[in-house]
């Protein structure tokens, strides 16, 4: 059996408006870099919405509002997790003018992702 090199995360389905189905994924990334495992998430479709500046900043998962979403991306990237965005998403969610967040480790295509489910040293998972 192949020892587990990494896990890749695909946020896809967690829009700006359900900051709540997007905090888990985040988490998992963050445990698993605890774990010392190489981590990926790659944000696509409309979740990634979610590395345009300024959109994570006030968008909390918990009625208490305890800790916005950006300060998940933040610990995350801190952490060393790689936080991709999907190119064609981009070009077709991220508008003219809007910039990503400095965390964001750059841009990837679809391809990426689907090596890392084809690979047998990868984990995968999507939300």
């Amino acid at each position: 059996m192949t020892e587990p090199k990494g896990l890749a995360i695909l946020i896809c389905s967690p829009g700006v408006d359900r900051p709540d189905l997007c905090v888990t994924p985040l988490v998992h990334a963050i445990v698993a870099r605890a774990m010392d495992c190489e981590v990926e998430v790659h944000f696509a479709g409309p979740a990634i919405r979610w590395l345009v500046e300024g959109v994570s900043d006030a968008r909390y998962p918990t009625p208490a509002r305890e800790k916005p979403i950006r300060a998940f991306i933040e610990e995350a990237a801190a952490s060393g997790v790689r936080l991709l965005a999907c190119s064609m998403a981009r070009s077709a969610w991220v508008a003219d003018g809007e910039r990503l967040v400095p965390e964001c480790a750059g841009a990837v295509g679809a391809a990426a992702f689907v090596a890392r489910t084809l690979d047998p040293a990868w984990g995968t998972m999507v939300f």
